[in-house]
């Protein structure tokens, strides 16, 4: 796996390290050791599948606050996807901060999502459809949001969002005083 950093601290873009012949190709998704290597958080407790139906949509931007924090490894097994990040991590330089890059099938990037960053994303195509490993179970009683299209943050989404979920349209703007995540929450 190839690892490179993103300008947001502890996030990553990975790309597979094809070894391929004239059947196709094999490539490592996951490596403990690799991950452990980069400093990144090798283990995985649940595994999520999305599908999106239609070209346009917003989901996000998704947190959930310590002791339930959550690491995320994105990838898109169908389709494409702009896929965010927002640094909410109290204290950091880049506090407020967002990075977006394109997860295709085709490129086959993944998106690692360290603990203290919301996450979001807008489908690019019609059916397009993502797994992702998490390192912490989902607790409806620490999930937050930022709203997805906060001026404060100003994500360059490619393309206007044609549907949001009405929870993804009511979530709050930043606000350093309540979305600032720190660690021993």
């Amino acid at each position: 796996m190839l690892f490179t950093p993103t300008p947001l601290e502890g996030a990553y873009l990975i790309e597979l390290e094809k070894r391929g012949d004239d059947r196709g190709f094999f490539a490592r998704m996951f490596c403990e050791d690799e991950f452990k290597a980069h400093g990144l958080v090798g283990k995985f407790v649940q595994i999520n599948n999305s599908l999106t139906m239609s070209k346009g949509t917003v989901r996000g931007m998704h947190y959930q606050l310590p002791p339930h924090a959550e690491v995320k490894l994105m990838r898109c097994v169908k389709g494409a996807i702009f896929d965010v990040i927002v640094d909410l991590r109290d204290g950091s330089k880049t506090f407020g901060q967002w990075f977006g890059a394109e997860l295709t099938a085709e490129n086959r990037k993944m998106m690692y999502v360290p603990k203290g960053f919301a996450h979001g994303f807008m489908s690019l195509t019609d059916d397009t459809e993502i797994i992702y490993p998490v390192s912490s179970a989902y607790a409806p009683e620490s999930e937050r949001g930022l709203r997805w299209d906060d001026p404060a943050i100003g994500i360059n989404w490619p393309m206007a969002a044609q549907e949001v979920s009405q929870k993804d349209q009511t979530w709050n703007d930043l606000d350093s005083s309540t979305h600032a995540v720190k660690e021993t929450e």
